[in-house]
Parts: structure tokens; sequence; C-alpha cells
């Protein structure tokens, strides 16, 4: 299978790179999972797709300012770091900015509260640092550190919130679960009168996500690991969702890839609370075994998480349904619109 069977030609101007609208006012196309029918709406009224006994899994990780500018403390050249994974209570793999300046042994200052010595080079580049604070930790990324948005995103945000999901709980993640940055209050109550039921799980989000695949045999991809749990209570209404004839629906990829790497812990398939590292890799010909339906964006073309989409929906429907949205001027990636597929 080839990453190039997973192309389109996105105009650059259909890249969200601002929040333009209210956060349920996004455009929202629903796909039928079984003929592939598309209908055109907006976020604000995904209730009128759901039924009653359906349960909607979400991921409440929680975005954090990740990318903090020091000065490098022999020299006073200014660095960039960006915290990828929590290693230690003080100790990150950190994406490094100029990282050829920033050897084993360098310390950088980026406040009076904070200072940092790299202690690793790791295989890919990115660095292993250990920190020295003085407080709380992420209460001093809170005052000093910018929250790490994607590249197509220019402008700084003026509510760091806004690239949070209202739902978010657990702080961890350097990229956020967009799919939920849809949901306000309004529509969580529109949503629990109509009988659906919520529930979170919790996976912290990489970069690597995002990464395109570089191989052009997907097989060939190597997947990047990230941390997930699943508490009691999520694994419970799942079992009882399911023994009702409700439909399980993963609000974004995250969502879907935790239930349906904790499926694959059991032998039975059957979601138990847990907390584990997942490097799964879902693409066309995978069977699921947990999620009915799935809310998303729209993705990057030779990207793992179209490749997770065309694997649920199917190739075709979903390539049709990505040349609709393309025709009809739908926005994609972070502050883009949504599709529900059902």
């Amino acid at each position: 299978m080839l990453k190039s069977d997973f192309y389109y030609d996105l105009p650059e101007e259909l890249i969200a790179q601002t929040p333009l609208e209210p956060r349920d006012s996004s455009r929202l196309m629903k796909i039928n999972r079984e003929s592939g029918e598309i209908e055109h709406n907006r976020f604000y009224n995904i209730a009128d797709y759901l039924r009653s006994g359906d349960l909607l899994v979400m991921n409440d990780s929680k975005v954090f300012p990740a990318r903090i500018m020091g000065v490098k403390r022999d020299t006073g050249v200014v660095c960039e770091f960006l915290l990828l994974n929590q290693r230690s209570h003080n100790t990150w793999e950190t994406l490094v900015r100029p990282g050829r300046r920033l050897k084993v042994g360098a310390r950088v200052d980026f406040s009076d509260e904070l200072s940092a010595e790299v202690i690793e080079v790791i295989d890919d580049g990115n660095r292993i640092v250990r920190f020295d604070f003085d407080g709380v930790f992420f209460d001093i990324l809170d005052r000093i550190g910018q929250m790490p948005l994607p590249p197509y995103i220019t402008e700084k945000l003026k509510d760091k919130d806004r690239y949070n999901t209202i739902y978010c709980h657990e702080t961890g993640s350097a990229a956020a679960p967009t799919a939920g940055l849809h949901f306000t209050e309004q529509v969580f109550e529109k949503i629990r009168e109509k009988g659906v039921d919520t529930a979170y799980v919790t996976l912290h989000v990489g970069l690597g996500t995002f990464r395109p695949v570089k191989e052009e045999n997907i097989l060939e991809h190597k997947m990047h690991v990230e941390h997930f749990s699943i508490p009691e209570e999520t694994a419970e209404k799942i079992i009882e969702c399911k023994a009702r004839g409700g439909r399980v629906i993963a609000v974004g990829t995250t969502s879907c890839r935790t239930l349906e790497a904790a499926a694959g812990l059991s032998e039975d398939g059957i979601i138990k609370a847990c907390s584990h590292d997942t490097g799964i890799f879902i693409y066309p010909g995978y069977k699921f075994k947990v999620i009915d339906g799935l809310i998303t964006n729209f993705h990057l073309p030779e990207s793992t998480l179209i490749m997770l989409v065309s694997a649920f929906l199917g190739k075709d429907k979903t390539f049709n349904a990505y040349h609709t949205a393309i025709e009809e001027r739908y926005r994609f990636f972070s502050f883009g619109d949504s599709m529900c597929i059902l």
C-alpha cells in the first residue's frame, strides 16, 4: 500500500489559520458510513445525527504552553525548546533550535525560575533535557511559555485556551486533539437532551501525530508512541453502551486510537480500565473493535490520520468526501471544519 494513494491537492486558502468563528459554528459534513451519502450542516446541529443511547468518547488531554525561549548560558545565543514527552518529574524529551549549538552539557536559562541542561542527544536529533526550577513547573510554563501552535498558524492566540477543548483536564499534550475544539456547552446541552452520554479517555498528543508518512510503502512507516489511560467509569460506559445497542462514537482520531489500542490489550477485545503506551497504526484493512462512529477534522494528505479515516469509511468514500470538501470550500486542519461519519 503506497502513501501516494492517500494524496489530494489542497488549495492553500482552505488551510484554517486562525479561529475566525465561534467554536460550534464551524461547518459539518455528515457522511453515511454505509452509502457514503453526504449532508452539509453546522456543528451546532451535531445532535441531529445522534440517537438516545449513543456514547461520545472524548480525549480530555490538555495542551500546555510547551514552547519556551531561553539563552545559552556561555554564549548568549537565543534558543527555542519545545517540550514533547515527560520522562520524569524534571526530565523531558525536547525539540531544540538551534540544534548544532545545544550539545550534551549545554545549559540554558529561561527565567529566574527555570533553567535546563542537555543530558542526551537521541537518534532523531531530539534532546533529553533536565530542568532545574523553583516552584511548580507547569505554573512557570503558564507564565513564560507559548502554545505550540502548528506552523501554518502564524498569529499568536489572544486566548491560550482557544487551542484547548472546553473539557480538557489532564495536562500533557504538545498538540490539541482538534476534533473536540468545536464543542460548546450549548452543544453538550443539546446532546444531553437527546439522551446521549459522554465519557473521557486521556491520550497525550505528540507532534508525531501530524507528521506525514515519508516511506512510499506505508507498512514501513514507524509510528510514534503516546501514552494513554482509560478510567474505570469510561470502560463501564462503553460496555453498557454496547449492551443496550447504542453506538460508541469517538471524538477525534486520538480517542479512536486509544479505544482501539485498549481493545487490543485483551483477548476478548473488551475495553478495560488501563494505562499504557501505544503506537497503533490504523490503515485500510484494519478491523475496528470498538468504535461505531467518528467525529474528526479534515487532515493532511499522506498522513496517518487520513489513512485512519480511510480505514473506517473506506478509501473511495473518504476521497469522495475530501474532494467534495475542497469543492465546497471547507476549511482544513486545526481550526478548520468537521466531519461526522455514522
